[in-house]
């Protein structure tokens, strides 16, 4: 490929910015707070940091962030048109994490 070429594939994938998807699946209560901890590097694209809230997202990547005192990893299953109701936001998005992972609510093993 010649350097200005684009690679086929990634110029027919739909993408949406990084912030502008948390914001659209709920997981942040506004866009700004959603670009902070983006631009703080704590945001993982498929396993890399994350450096602009601009950064291209789409179908496939899988998201690693922290939410309070859990850790959220999720696969993005389709962009949002708008930031809908919580049913419409939770379509959008494959909850990776294990049940009652990171949640605090898991009794400590017993010590014998």
């Amino acid at each position: 490929m010649s350097r200005g070429e684009a690679n086929p594939a990634e110029a027919r994938r739909e993408t949406l910015r990084l912030d502008k998807w948390l914001w659209q699946a709920r997981f942040f209560k506004t866009r700004s707070l959603a670009a902070a901890l983006v631009s703080k590097g704590r945001v993982r694209v498929n396993g890399q940091p994350a450096a602009r809230p601009s950064r291209g997202v789409g179908t496939g990547d899988v998201l690693t962030f922290p939410q309070g005192r859990a850790i959220r990893v999720v696969r993005i299953l389709a962009l949002g048109e708008r930031r809908g109701p919580a049913s419409e936001a939770q379509g959008l998005y494959d909850d990776l994490d294990p049940p009652g992972h990171g949640d605090g609510h898991e009794a400590p093993a017993a010590l014998e």
